[in-house]
């Protein structure tokens, strides 16, 4: 369980977070959303620690990780995975080697575990077989499937993931979607999501973080946004015809 106290962020005069405060639970889809500029990605980095908050704290399960130095929050750092938007997968490397990356820097695992936590990843994400390709050599879609099965080598307690959907045609984000929710409910992972994706929202999104303005504007399930009068909420989600006509019939 990740939990956000208060959380204030200014870059020189602008106030980019204002009292944000939300706790993010394991074993579900933690979605933050909101328009560009609304604070999603400064709250992200500040929950992972790529950004110093203001003020205001960040606990994982009830330790501060705020007020850790950089050495006091390794242990926690080493729990964390990360898919980012562009995947960020090292171009010279193959699939294999980008996967056991983060177990060369981080554990002491033998050479044989590591190609065999290779080979369950990517098992686990249905691209077994595909070890030796290079990036270059991949869909978007199965980029973002190898960047996921990064993100779990280390069997991360938290999985933090940047617009995982960016880029990828509408077949492709749901598989990205389904196999983000798999993984989270069978790992008990306390997974966060930025998103601009409504697909995502209304099909995955167990607890939902709307953000308006660096505040936090409402909070709830997927199930409840369709039943909310929360005006700017309603303006964001359902801004086409299509979410519209799908609204009434919910």
């Amino acid at each position: 369980m990740i939990e956000v106290k208060d959380i204030y962020k200014t870059f020189g005069k602008n106030e980019v977070l204002k009292g944000i405060s939300a706790t993010l639970k394991p074993g579900k889809n933690n979605l933050i959303i909101g328009s560009s500029g609304s604070g999603k990605t400064t709250l992200l980095k500040c929950i992972v620690g790529l950004h110093e908050p203001t003020s205001g704290e960040v606990l994982y399960d009830n330790e501060n990780f705020t007020k850790m130095d950089f050495e006091e929050r390794v242990p926690i750092r080493k729990q964390i995975g990360m898919l980012f938007q562009n995947s960020a997968l090292f171009d010279s490397m193959t699939v294999e080697q980008n996967i056991i990356f983060p177990l060369n820097l981080f554990t002491q695992m033998s050479v044989a575990e590591k190609h065999e936590r290779a080979d369950f990843c990517l098992e686990r994400v249905n691209l077994a077989g595909k070890n030796k390709l290079f990036p270059s050599e991949l869909s978007g879609g199965m980029k973002k499937r190898v960047g996921i099965a990064r993100a779990i080598s280390m069997q991360p307690k938290y999985l933090f993931v940047d617009e995982p959907n960016s880029g990828l045609d509408p077949m492709t984000s749901i598989l990205i979607d389904d196999l983000i929710s798999e993984i989270t409910e069978e790992y008990q992972t306390t997974t966060v999501i930025v998103t601009h994706d409504m697909n995502s929202v209304m099909g995955i999104g167990d607890h939902v973080i709307f953000l308006h303005n660096g505040e936090k504007w409402w909070e709830g399930s997927n199930h409840e946004i369709a039943h909310t009068d929360n005006k700017e909420l309603n303006a964001f989600v359902f801004a086409s015809k299509f979410m519209r006509a799908a609204r009434e019939k919910l």
